[in-house]
Formats: C-alpha cells, sequence, structure tokens
C-alpha cells in the first residue's frame, strides 16, 4: 500500500510539472480542513459538506477523471478512504461543494460514488480519533484514459484503487490537514 501511494504521489508530482493541478478555495494545500468538511458521527460533529474543487491541465487525451480522498495516518494498518468518485466525465473541470452528498444528484451526469470505508457511498469527512496528531487527507484527481471504468456504487475503495492503477494517465494531488 505504501509503495502504490508513494508512485500515485510521484505521478502526482510530475503531472503538476506538466501544470495539471488541483485546487480548492475550502481546504488550502497544506491547510487545516475546516468544521463544514468534517464527518456528523463517530463523535465528530461536522456538517460533513464535500470541499468545492476545480482543476485544469490535464493531458488533451483525458477521457474521463476519479477522484479520491485518503487518510494514509488513520490507524487502521491499511488507511481510510473517505470519498471515492469514478466515471466523471473528460469535459467537467470542477465539483460543487457538497458534491459529495449521497442523497442529492449534485454530481456530473454519468459520475458514480462508490463505497467509503465508512462502508457507504458518498463523502465522509474527516474524523480521527482525539488526541491523534493531524492526519493527512490526500485528495487526488485521476486522470484516466478510458471513458468508464466497469465499477458501481457497491464496489469497494480497492478495487477502484486496482483500476485507477491501469488508467491513470495523470494525477493532481492537494492534501489538507484535520486533527482534534
Amino acid at each position: 500500500m505504501a509503495a502504490t501511494l508513494a508512485a500515485s504521489l510521484g505521478i502526482a508530482a510530475a503531472a503538476r510539472a506538466d501544470g495539471f493541478t488541483l485546487t480548492s478555495p475550502d481546504i488550502p494545500e497544506g491547510g487545516t480542513i475546516q468544521n463544514e468538511q468534517v464527518f456528523n458521527s463517530f463523535g465528530c460533529t461536522g456538517q460533513n459538506i464535500s470541499p468545492r474543487l476545480a482543476w485544469s491541465g490535464a493531458p488533451a487525451n483525458t477521457k474521463s477523471y476519479a477522484l479520491t480522498i485518503y487518510d494514509p495516518d488513520a490507524p487502521t494498518g491499511s488507511g481510510f478512504w473517505h470519498w471515492v468518485v469514478f466515471n466523471i466525465p473528460a469535459k467537467t473541470t470542477q465539483l460543487a461543494k457538497n458534491a459529495g452528498d449521497a442523497h442529492h444528484n449534485r454530481l456530473p451526469r454519468g459520475a458514480t460514488q462508490s463505497r467509503t470505508d465508512y462502508g457507504i457511498a458518498g463523502y465522509g469527512g474527516p474524523c480521527p480519533p482525539p488526541g491523534d496528531k493531524p492526519h493527512h487527507y490526500i485528495i487526488t484527481l485521476h486522470a484516466l484514459d478510458v471513458d468508464k471504468l466497469p465499477l458501481n456504487k457497491d464496489t469497494t475503495a480497492a478495487v477502484v484503487g486496482f483500476n485507477l492503477h491501469f488508467h491513470t494517465i495523470a494525477s493532481a494531488t492537494l492534501t489538507g490537514l484535520y486533527g482534534r
């Protein structure tokens, strides 16, 4: 897992050097994630609103995108997946704030949210254990070489990641921090 994450981060650095960038007015790079994005359960009292995200500079041959939010610091032995979205159309350049609400249809047409480590599809914000050092929440946008991944909303993050490994042509990352 660590090797895969390191490889993904290496791809992101190379893509960023070529101009593929991911930004958010809600989460500055290396900044603290606000209560609006924090989970509202497991002892956390946030609003669980996914951040607004925007990107530019994707490779010309991008056919679709996938987005993941991953916490490598979670005390699970394998990290924690907070949001998994795939089949985002190639013409898309942003996701609106709260696009991750699984009860409302706020994603671009055709995009699919699959299961997170909370066990449900949709955005699940940060909620690290009390007293832990701030965790890193790595938001990664993958530019893909296929129009659609043959997956559905019940697909686990690991299976989505397996598919992303074979279809990512570039990626861009943004990392926010949160602790309590």
